[in-house]
């Protein structure tokens, strides 16, 4: 690889979206509260998710690098390359670029606040980088100890959206986002789980405390498939409230449904996806994504035309 393609693997595009998808449900929301839609705060969630996924991304393998060298140990065929393990970049490089996102990051939420006249965009940037921090850093480093699906599904569904709301319409808990939020967060933790199932042996020799090495693959794909099912429910439940400040049911509706079908698929392919099958796993959790990322996308259009549009 060249260093640019070095650098492009260790970022892991493919997995943007999962920080991505909710930061534009929350700048639809935003919008959709204010009733139109501000340019400088799209151009803030822009420049803040570059870095902060460039934070979660490089600092994450830094963070992982020890049981990643034991899974490639391991599974000397059976998985993909490891950025550390595998040689592609050194882990003080990582390290640094990491940190440096973090403090990027951190300045454009300082800057925008204050273009913006948003103050609490600095300490919400602040609460979101800190929560992966306890994360996956020491000395909490709650991914290792216990907790790191949970502190996901915080951060994924509740702040970083709450961020980006509160960049466009100045308001971090508007009525729309408290609606879909508990939907949103049921999927966020889907994804959490799942996310543990192809380290499932290497994170239990390597002493990693994370619901599928406490549980085992079968409880977690069980877990992760009710999850779906609990977030297309809570948002049809959204549709069919009619009273206080919801969503349109038009809005609401497709989503849920979409979010359904997907789930339906991610049943299907769950027998296949057991412990150390990584090429089913792979799939299994591409139907999840597909779920979760078509599911919230749509429902970010949509709730969009709604506010923005007066079709409330």
């Amino acid at each position: 690889m060249s260093p640019a393609g070095r650098w492009w693997y260790a970022l892991k595009p493919a997995s943007w979206p999962k920080v991505l998808v909710p930061a534009l449900f929350g700048q639809a929301v935003g919008a959709a509260t204010a009733g139109q839609v501000s340019a400088g705060a799209l151009v803030f969630g822009g420049a803040w998710m570059i870095a902060d996924v460039a934070f979660i991304v490089l600092l994450n393998d830094w963070g992982d690098r020890e049981v990643d060298a034991l899974k490639r140990r391991m599974f000397p065929r059976g998985c993909s390359p490891k950025t550390i393990p595998d040689g592609i970049l050194p882990a003080r490089a990582l390290l640094l670029a990491g940190l440096g996102a973090g403090v990027v990051a951190l300045l454009v939420a300082w800057a925008a606040g204050v273009a913006l006249e948003r103050p609490l965009l600095l300490p919400l940037a602040a609460l979101g980088l800190g929560l992966f921090a306890a994360y996956t850093l020491p000395p909490s480093r709650f991914n290792y100890r216990g907790g790191g699906e949970v502190l996901e599904m915080v951060g994924v569904g509740g702040v970083l959206p709450a961020l980006h709301a509160y960049a466009q319409c100045g308001t971090w808990a508007p009525a729309w986002l408290l609606a879909l939020a508990p939907g949103l967060l049921a999927l966020a933790l889907a994804s959490a789980l799942a996310s543990g199932l192809s380290d499932e042996e290497s994170d239990r020799a390597g002493g990693k405390r994370t619901f599928t090495t406490l549980l085992g693959n079968t409880a977690v794909r069980r877990s992760t498939e009710v999850l779906v099912g609990l977030g297309v429910v809570l948002w049809l439940g959204v549709a069919g409230w009619g009273a206080g400040e919801v969503p349109p049911a038009w809005a609401v509706v497709p989503a849920a449904l979409l979010t359904g079908v997907f789930g339906v698929r991610l049943v299907r392919g769950s027998p296949a996806a057991v412990t150390n099958a990584f090429s089913a796993q792979s799939v299994y959790k591409l139907e999840l994504h597909r779920a979760i990322w078509w599911g919230t996308v749509v429902l970010s259009a949509l709730v969009l035309v709604a506010g923005v549009g007066g079709l409330r």
